[in-house]
């Protein structure tokens, strides 16, 4: 490959994503291989040519639905180091879900700050680059990594969904389910309001953890007769968007769509899912939802990520500025 030319990998678990990423940027993904011994160790390496090439990896660093994160991370960091050995002159980790982004701070006494050590890892084996899709914390996530980092969000997709799914005239208000997602709230707040050319209303549910208990009952915002639009970077048991959802309800808002870009979905999520304080659940695929039941997918709809990462990959590539992918 010549020096300066763009090459795309997608390692398996996360090849469906790749190849619509690759659709969308207009070139093929490139081969490689990943080899699983007997003792369940494994052997991963480019199979077309990277020297002197800029190259773009994408997995998605979730649990399922046959690896664990840290079988993925694993296997993301080798083929990094791999690809590095092989010349390559630029490497970006593409992980529209990053493991261990929820561990940014110390909670507790001798508590591990996950995320640094994920980074040191990034590092270590030679990553020029990391590029994920919201992030639980952007701040902690740039602070964490010392190579540049690039912190997508999934705002322009869920103000695409608002636009040609709800009504011109409908009245509507951006909730934060909990005071850590104020940030995402009004990114997401001001794009929708420039979008519609016209005011949106705002609010945010109160949210306190202690030793895996939640609780808090406050709940601030115009949300009378409003839809109202709970906005988060994901969604596990669902019970912090049932509450902000039953909040919402309580101070008046007429229906609920919850905007989450991570559907992880985990055991148990069902009864949220169909609590019937929440009218529909709109998520990306940079999870992909395979623990959905029937049942719950009638209340999912289902955005697709690669566009969005292949124009970042784009202005990367060439150079581009960013500001209007509204990155954090």
């Amino acid at each position: 490959m010549p020096d300066g030319e763009l090459c795309l990998f997608a390692l398996h678990e996360s090849d469906a994503l790749g190849a619509a990423v690759a659709k969308a940027f207009g070139q093929p993904l490139a081969r490689h291989e990943e080899r699983e011994f007997e003792d369940q160790e494994h052997k991963i390496r480019p199979l077309d040519n990277v020297r002197g090439a800029e190259v773009f990896v994408l997995h998605g660093l979730h649990s399922g639905p046959k690896q664990s994160p840290n079988d993925k991370l694993c296997r993301l960091l080798f083929f990094i180091g791999a690809l590095k050995d092989c010349g390559a002159a630029r490497v970006t980790a593409i992980v529209p879900y990053l493991c261990y982004a929820r561990k940014d701070r110390r909670t507790k006494p001798n508590d591990p700050v996950t995320t640094r050590y994920v980074a040191s890892l990034f590092e270590a084996v030679g990553t020029d680059g990391v590029m994920t899709v919201d992030v639980h914390n952007p701040a902690a996530f740039e602070n964490a990594f010392r190579c540049p980092t690039v912190a997508l969000t999934a705002a322009p997709l869920f103000v695409d969904y608002v636009k040609t799914q709800l009504e011109s005239a409908e009245k509507l208000s951006v909730i934060s389910p909990d005071p850590g997602g104020t940030k995402r709230a009004d990114v997401f707040h001001e794009a929708l309001e420039t979008a519609l050319g016209r005011s949106v209303g705002k609010g945010f549910a109160e949210k306190r953890r202690s030793a895996g208990v939640v609780s808090g009952d406050l709940f601030v915002g115009d949300v009378e007769g409003a839809t109202a639009l709970v906005i988060d970077d994901l969604i596990s048991t669902g019970g912090t968007l049932v509450r902000a959802a039953r909040a919402a309800r309580q101070a008046g808002a007429k229906r609920v769509l919850a905007l989450v870009t991570h559907g992880l979905f985990m055991p148990g999520v069902e009864d949220a899912v169909l609590d019937p304080a929440i009218d529909r659940i709109i998520i990306t695929d940079a999870v992909p939802p395979f623990r959905l039941t029937k049942a719950a997918a009638t209340k999912v709809d289902i955005l697709s990520v690669a566009p969005l990462l292949a124009e970042a990959i784009r202005r990367l590539h060439y150079g581009k500025a960013f500001a209007d992918l509204l990155v954090f």
